[in-house]
């Protein structure tokens, strides 16, 4: 059993530092990008499914109140959380279009749609992508190690270099955590810190 611990945390420490040689770039250029957005009144649409739904609920909450400092409140929305909205979409149209639709009523040039998806392949994702930018939105994503079909409709792609959704997800929080803290500390001077 300890075995079995030890080989889970080393697994994951291991992707992280592999990700901290290999996506250093990516991760600073999606702070800059998310810091222009919000400097300049746009604000960051987060959407994916399962515990990515939750990760995207919990980055839009640290943007939203604050996440190391209190600041002004930064304009984020979750697509994940009005059921009314979801299901209604889901029922009439297709549960393909629970983000998309969302992006299309919500979304304006340079707003920024950050997508979560461990397989890389989420169907609603994938769409959610595309009408985002045929309405010029900025486009992120926090994947797995398939990101074949982002590729077509993503500015930014945040790898982890693992198929393991579990591991996935952990270095998905982790990046989301430190692009909180980048993007807050552009905005230190409207707050203090605690």
């Amino acid at each position: 059993m300890k075995e079995l611990v030890i080989s889970n945390l080393r697994e994951s420490a291991d992707i992280k530092l592999h990700m901290a040689k290999e996506s250093l770039d990516d991760i600073v250029q999606v702070v800059k990008l998310i810091q222009r957005a919000f400097k300049s009144g746009k604000k960051l649409l987060i959407f994916g499914n399962g515990g990515s739904a939750s990760d995207s609920q919990h980055i839009a909450a640290e943007f939203v109140n604050r996440f190391m400092i209190n600041r002004k409140a930064l304009p984020a929305i979750a697509l994940t959380t009005d059921s009314s909205v979801l299901t209604s979409i889901a029922n009439d149209l297709s549960y393909n279009d629970i983000f998309s639709r969302q992006i299309e009523a919500l979304g304006n040039k340079g707003d920024v749609a950050w997508g979560i998806t461990t397989s890389g392949k989420s169907a609603n994702v994938l769409k959610a992508f595309e009408v985002a930018k045929s309405l010029e939105l900025k486009t992120i994503a926090l994947s797995g190690s398939n990101i074949n079909k982002l590729k077509k409709n993503v500015d930014h792609i945040i790898k982890v270099p693992s198929s393991s959704t579990q591991r996935i997800q952990e270095a998905h929080i982790t990046v989301a955590h430190i692009i909180c803290e980048l993007v807050e500390n552009a905005f230190v001077d409207s707050g203090t810190a605690k």
